[in-house]
């Protein structure tokens, strides 16, 4: 039997491993599933600390951190949906939470001539 009030089992997207330094002994700024929410400071993950930490991560390896924050994207709409189906954030709130403000970003206005 299927327990309505049960959380949703996370899939077998992208593991969200990064980043991956640790201060002292307080747990990484990675994100707790299917909530999304930083392990280390509890804000909605990707947090300011976790977004300077990826960067600084992946600084030789642009491209990968824009995929592997699509495929994190990607797992989080699946399980915040079917947490919050009727009122949570929508897909353009989740991209610029987890892609818009990594390495290839556009800036907001186009540069005037």
């Amino acid at each position: 039997m299927v327990n309505p009030h049960a959380l949703p089992q996370p899939r077998l997207g992208p593991h969200p491993e990064h980043p991956r330094h640790r201060a002292g002994g307080r747990p990484p700024h990675t994100p707790l599933r299917p909530m999304w929410a930083c392990r280390a400071c509890g804000q909605p993950w990707p947090c300011t600390e976790a977004r300077l930490l990826l960067k600084a991560e992946f600084a030789t390896r642009l491209p990968s951190l824009s995929i592997y924050l699509a495929g994190l994207l990607y797992e989080a709409m699946h399980d915040l949906y079917h947490l919050n189906p009727h009122d949570g954030q929508g897909p353009r709130e989740l991209f610029d939470r987890f892609v818009a403000w990594g390495p290839y970003r556009r800036p907001a206005l186009e540069p005037q001539e």
